[in-house]
């Protein structure tokens, strides 16, 4: 058990934490969500003792053992990557060092003897014996193979570096884990395998996570973090953000019809708790849902931009014909002879190796041609893309968010009281739309990005990596708009829930050549080709 009580932070004058406290038991995974910058990665480095608190404390159960996800990739570069794993558990690699070094000793004495066996018998305690076992367990599940095992850190890339750190944090059966992104850098079988593994184990995880369905299928429990206070809801990430929106509804129409918003809340409850998750845990959420009142469920003061997509034409019955395309990149083959028509209404996720779908797309928008090959839009199609690097539209532009913004509305829609209206809606209200473009962070540009798209009114819109620097909020206010939109997709993307919700068709492309086309949702492709179960 982890208990905080009564934690304040401060950061300068900015007041991170205050008064917060929360109990963290056994059994539980608890998903901790946040805005950008509300602190989520420093409350971690606060429970793991990386970071002091101004105030208040925290407690670990008597003997426990706490682990943490660090993303050092480059700190063990002269280890083995076995060795690795096994410095997850500090304490039993310290008593394998020391049993190491004392069994080297010339002489050996009788009092080295002593010593030795009571190192042998710590060791055997903490199960020593089956350490390696243990470790290259966790890492074959993870996909790194068994010839690897022995191998300098030096020696694998980075995409094995993630998982090997993964399986650091997770060797040696903590009591309380700490996982800060746990599936970045993961393949989709890498984070199946750390979803099984976290449903069935039985002690703590705390998880910050910018993916909706690995929260959704891992936690019991959501941690809200807002305004320096600590909310705890029982659940998962979709029963928190549906049951806090229907309480704001509720609160918005206090004298609406309030006993007809009660009863729908109530039947939310109980559809949630009948459906609580696959996990193992399944039994004791359905009971603790079946126990929450109404009292215990509160509006959330987060935020959610409002992203809708309005096109301005229908689309006509021809979309698309790609025929035969191919490109090469720095002497690379990129693309070779991918063809497809699209169909009105399709909404098509890209998928295949990363330079390869961002230069499809960027010839489809007409940024670059193609070597070979051609590809022709219906003349009712109008386009709208948003590239994965959008540094250019940003460098070196001395503008206001208005006067930024300005550049691409129409006549109609140039007005300052409409401009700042529009971007209120995204989340610039008051003095926030007039500071300069060029120093949004990473978050704000994708919002300015998605307003320019918006202002278009395309009924086609291609989109490279839409959800890149976004908070969890953003994310679920693009995914919705996208998933509403009257017209044709193209995007790229990794996150799961994303994809599943939005997508109708897939491409995938080849690295052979050629595209794998299919007229069906994300999931099912992933079961037709044995990727997922």
């Amino acid at each position: 058990m982890l208990q905080v009580t009564n934690l304040g932070l401060r950061f300068a004058d900015r007041k991170l934490f205050e008064d917060v406290n929360i109990k963290f038991t056994s059994g539980n995974c608890y998903g901790l969500i946040g805005a950008n910058g509300a602190g989520k990665t420093t409350f971690l480095k606060v429970l793991s003792g990386e970071i002091e608190s101004q105030q208040g404390h925290i407690s670990l159960g008597k003997d426990e053992r706490l682990a943490v996800l660090r993303q050092n990739h480059f700190d063990y570069e002269n280890e083995k990557v076995i060795d690795v794993v096994m410095m997850g558990h500090e304490k039993l690699w310290d008593v394998m060092n020391k049993k190491d070094d004392i069994y080297m000793k010339d002489p050996f004495t009788e009092e080295d003897g002593i010593i030795a066996a009571e190192l042998e018998a710590e060791f055997a305690e903490m199960d020593g014996w089956s350490a390696e076992s243990d470790a290259a367990q966790l890492l074959e599940g993870l996909g790194i193979p068994s010839d690897i095992h022995y191998s300098l850190m030096s020696e694998v890339d980075n995409s094995q570096k993630v998982k090997i750190l993964l399986a650091k944090a997770l060797f040696g059966n903590p009591d309380v884990l700490l996982l800060d992104e746990p599936t970045n850098g993961l393949d989709l079988a890498a984070i199946q395998w750390l979803e099984e593994f976290l449903i069935n184990f039985e002690n703590t995880v705390i998880v910050v996570s910018h993916d909706r369905h690995f929260l959704n299928n891992v936690c019991t429990h959501i941690c809200d973090l807002d305004f320096g206070k600590i909310q705890l809801y029982v659940g998962n990430y979709d029963f928190w953000y549906q049951s806090s929106q229907l309480a704001r509804r509720m609160q918005e129409d206090a004298n609406k019809k309030k006993e007809e918003k009660i009863k729908e809340l109530q039947e939310f409850i109980a559809r949630f708790s009948a459906n609580a998750s696959k996990s193992k845990q399944a039994t004791s959420r359905k009971k603790m849902l079946d126990k929450i009142n109404l009292d215990d469920i509160k509006p959330s003061s987060r935020k959610y931009p409002y992203v809708r997509f309005t096109p301005d034409r229908e689309i006509g019955n021809d979309l698309l014909i790609v025929e035969g395309v191919s490109k090469t990149i720095d002497g690379k083959e990129v693309l070779k002879n991918i063809s497809f028509t699209v169909n009105p209404n399709d909404k098509i996720i890209l998928l295949g190796d990363e330079l390869a779908k961002t230069t499809l797309l960027r010839i489809l928008a007409e940024e670059i041609e193609p070597d070979s090959g051609s590809f022709k839009w219906g003349v009712t199609t109008s386009r709208s893309y948003m590239p994965k690097d959008n540094k250019e539209y940003f460098d070196e532009k001395k503008l206001s968010l208005v006067e930024w913004l300005r550049q691409y509305a129409s006549p109609e829609e140039e007005t300052e009281s409409y401009l700042r209206s529009f971007l209120g809606r995204m989340l610039f209200s008051g003095e926030e739309a007039l500071k300069n473009a060029d120093v949004l962070s990473g978050g704000e540009k994708m919002r300015c990005m998605l307003s320019k798209m918006m202002l278009s009114k395309a009924n086609v819109i291609m989109l490279d990596e839409p959800t890149n620097h976004l908070d969890l909020e953003s994310i679920t206010a693009v995914n919705e708009g996208i998933a509403q939109f009257k017209g044709s997709v193209f995007f790229t993307s990794h996150d799961y829930e994303f994809i599943q919700t939005i997508a109708n068709r897939v491409v995938e492309i080849l690295p052979e050549g050629g595209v794998i086309n299919k007229e069906m949702d994300y999931e099912s492709y992933l079961k037709s080709n044995g990727i997922i179960k």
